[in-house]
C-alpha cells in the first residue's frame, strides 16, 4: 500500500512539472527590425533594450542632423517609449521587475551622467501614485550601437494575476 501511494504521488509530482513546463511563447516584432521589439514566455514580458527619439527631428532640407539631447532628455525619452511600449502589452510601470541601464559618456564631457538618468527614473518608480520599483542594474559602456545615444535601457515585466 506504501510503494502504490509513494508512485502515485510521483506520478502526480511529475505531471505537475510537465503541466509547468509548457510555457506559451511570443515575440512581438515586424519586418522592419532584425530584433523584436519584445518577448512573452508565460506571463513575463521581456522588452528590448530602448534608444531616445529626437527632441529636435533631423531636418535635411536645412542639412541639420537630429538632436537628442543630453542623458536627462534622453532618459525621459527612453522612460516614456517604455511606459508606451508597457501599455501596448497591457502592463505598466508598475509591472517591471528588472531593469538594466547601459550609459554611455556624454561626447561633449567625456563624462557619465547617472544623475541626469536617475532624475528622470524618479518620476516613474518609486512615487506616490507608482510605488514599485525594480531590481536595477546599471554599466557604464563604452558606446553603444547608435553613435548619439547616451543610454539604452531594457525591462522585464510581469503580468500580475
Amino acid at each position: 500500500m506504501k510503494l502504490k501511494n509513494v508512485l502515485m504521488a510521483a506520478v502526480m509530482v511529475a505531471s505537475a512539472c510537465a503541466v509547468q513546463a509548457q510555457v506559451v511563447v511570443k515575440h512581438i516584432q515586424d519586418d522592419k527590425s532584425p530584433i523584436a521589439k519584445g518577448v512573452w514566455a508565460g506571463d513575463t514580458f521581456y522588452l528590448s533594450g530602448q534608444l531616445a527619439s529626437p527632441v529636435t527631428p533631423a531636418d535635411p532640407a536645412k542639412g541639420t542632423q537630429a538632436d537628442y539631447g543630453d542623458t536627462k532628455a534622453q532618459a525621459a525619452s527612453v522612460f516614456a517609449k517604455i511606459q508606451a511600449a508597457l501599455k501596448e502589452q497591457g502592463l505598466d510601470m508598475n509591472n517591471v521587475v528588472k531593469m538594466t541601464v547601459f550609459l554611455g559618456p556624454d561626447p561633449k564631457t567625456g563624462k557619465l551622467d547617472f544623475a541626469g538618468m536617475q532624475s528622470e527614473y524618479v518620476k516613474f518608480f518609486g512615487t506616490k501614485d507608482q510605488p514599485n520599483k525594480p531590481a536595477r542594474s546599471a554599466f557604464q559602456v563604452a558606446a553603444l550601437a547608435a553613435p548619439w545615444a547616451l543610454l539604452e535601457v531594457e525591462v522585464i515585466a510581469v503580468k500580475s494575476k
